[in-house]
C-alpha cells in the first residue's frame, strides 16, 4: 500500500521547525531527508526513522519495523502529533546519521 500525500503533508508540517527538510518520493512512498542526510521515511502511512543511538535513547519503547520487504529495520515515530518532540529527535539524530553517499 502506498502512502498517501495527505500523509506526507501533515508529517511536513509537524517538521516545519526545522530547517532544511526534503523529501523524494520512491516507488509510492517518500524518503525523509535533514540537512541533505536521510532520516526516515513515510512507508505505508507510519512515519519511521533510523535507529541511531540518539533515536532509541529518545524513543526506547519505539516498535521497530520493516518500512518495506527486505528493508532494515526502522523505528516507528508514535508521537508524530508532538512538534516539539520531532525537533528534538530530529536535531538529536542529524550527528549520527550517515552522510549522503557521492554520486559518480
Amino acid at each position: 500500500m502506498a502512502s498517501s500525500k495527505d500523509y506526507l503533508e501533515f508529517v511536513l508540517d509537524q517538521l516545519s521547525g526545522l530547517d532544511d527538510i526534503s523529501y523524494r518520493a520512491m516507488m509510492g512512498e517518500y524518503i525523509i531527508y535533514y540537512r541533505g542526510k536521510v532520516a526516515g521515511g513515510i512507508y505505508d502511512d507510519r512515519f519511521l526513522v533510523k535507529p541511531v543511538k540518539a533515536a532509541l535513547e529518545m524513543m526506547p519503547d519505539a516498535s521497530w519495523e520493516l518500512p518495506y520487504e527486505g528493508g532494515k529495520e526502522m523505528l516507528l515515530v508514535d508521537d508524530i502529533d508532538n512538534k516539539e518532540f520531532l525537533t528534538e529527535l530530529f536535531n538529536a539524530i542529524y550527528d549520527e546519521l550517515p552522510a549522503p553517499k557521492k554520486k559518480k
